[in-house]
């Protein structure tokens, strides 16, 4: 009885083993399976890339005007208020305007006597015309008063030449504002006399909605740029402009850009673009230093591809890890010409279609299969170690 008992007992310590083994076998197998990493990976395409630059600008003044006295005399009276907004016409300085009047008044006056003298000289030709016909008056009489009738005409025009002028004079003892703008501060006081070609203005007005932005560009990109135009790589970009403000800050409204002047300053090596924004609430002062952030041009079939999945060589040239056959990785070299955004712009290397890894890139060995997924998908669950940790097959990248 103790015999069957105890080979009872042994049978049972034998299929105990082999079972054991089998676990072991097939949890060995799953270790394996779960080992193989994942790797997130996109399918890049060709798309239509702007190409997108920052340039330093500043800002400038849409209109300048500097107010200048056109006639000599003493200020009475300063009529607007410094740093306000003045309209295009509105009087800003009174000129003492006695001596002008008076100007006035006395051309009014010599106008009358040459209209006088026209008169009887007038009269006294056309008297003398028919008794010349008729030779009742020497011929040499009707032609002096013929010539004296137009000269009396003629000092008629030349004083009422000289009362539009004393008239002008006049009106320019109140000085205008030549243009609609935000004034500076007044160089001159009431009391202070003034001159016609005097070097300082009275003051300065600017307008400043719109306003202009100078963008420097230097001349080798622009030639660049043309050269790639010219060939058909790019095309023209809608000439869109935004600016980021000295404080890094994003000024809310687009301009556009007016124009590239034709010479290159020769102590810069760069060339002038220049942008027009709207500034409503007079955010934007003449001089002040931004950033333009602009495209000229637009690559057809640009090929973007995410920074995380640019990798450099020890050579400083650019690769990226593709998806190869049978879940294979497979390095591959790259031209990337510039930033766009948080991607690469890539010229050269990768074609549509191919899938670039971008996720788990850490956990990818030479060699060694993957399991592609797209990039984003939901993360497998961790692996519990033996201590009860936990890892994620696509940590790392």
């Amino acid at each position: 009885m103790d015999l069957q008992r105890s080979a009872g007992l042994g049978r049972t310590a034998l299929l105990l083993g082999f079972a054991a083994l089998a676990v072991t076998g097939c949890a060995k197998k799953k270790d394996k399976q779960e080992t193989t990493p994942e790797a997130g990976y996109i399918v890049v395409k060709a798309e239509a890339v702007p190409i997108v630059v920052e340039l330093a600008g500043r800002t400038a003044a849409f209109e300048t005007s500097d107010v200048r006295p056109q006639v000599s005399g003493v200020i009475k009276a300063r009529l607007f208020t410094e740093g306000s907004i003045v309209h295009k016409g509105q009087t800003l300085y009174q000129i003492d305007p006695s001596l002008y009047r008076a100007a006035v008044n006395q051309a009014q006056a010599n106008l009358q006597s040459a209209e006088a003298n026209r008169e009887s000289a007038v009269a006294k030709a056309d008297r003398y015309r028919p008794l010349a016909k008729i030779q009742a008056v020497a011929q040499q009489d009707y032609t002096d008063a013929a010539a004296a009738a137009k000269q009396a005409v003629a000092a008629v025009a030349q004083n009422r030449a000289l009362l539009d002028t004393a008239k002008i004079n006049l009106a320019f003892t109140t000085v205008p504002a030549p243009i609609t703008g935000r004034i500076g501060r007044s160089l001159f006081t009431t009391g202070a006399l003034v001159t016609t070609g005097q070097t300082d203005p009275l003051s300065s007005i600017q307008r400043l909605d719109p306003i202009y932005v100078d963008i420097q560009q230097s001349s080798a990109d622009l030639i660049a740029l043309r050269q790639e135009l010219a060939s058909g790589g790019v095309v023209p970009s809608a000439a869109t402009v935004k600016l980021r403000l000295e404080d890094g800050s994003d000024y809310p409204l687009s301009g556009r850009l007016e124009f590239a002047e034709v010479v290159v300053d020769p102590a810069s090596g760069a060339v002038t673009l220049r942008a027009r924004f709207p500034n409503p609430q007079g955010l934007l002062l003449p001089g002040m230093f931004v950033r333009a952030i602009l495209s000229q041009a637009t690559k057809a079939n640009g090929i973007l591809v995410p920074q995380a999945g640019v990798a450099r060589d020890p050579q400083g040239n650019a690769t990226v890890m593709l998806v190869g056959p049978d879940n294979m990785p497979v390095s591959k070299a790259v031209t990337v010409t510039q930033t766009v955004g948080p991607n690469w712009l890539v010229t050269s290397g990768i074609n549509p279609g191919d899938k670039v890894i971008v996720e788990g890139l850490g956990k990818i060995k030479a060699g060694k299969a993957i399991k592609p997924v797209p990039a984003g998908s939901k993360p497998p669950p961790p692996l519990k170690g033996k201590d009860g940790s936990g890892s994620s097959s696509r940590s790392g990248g």
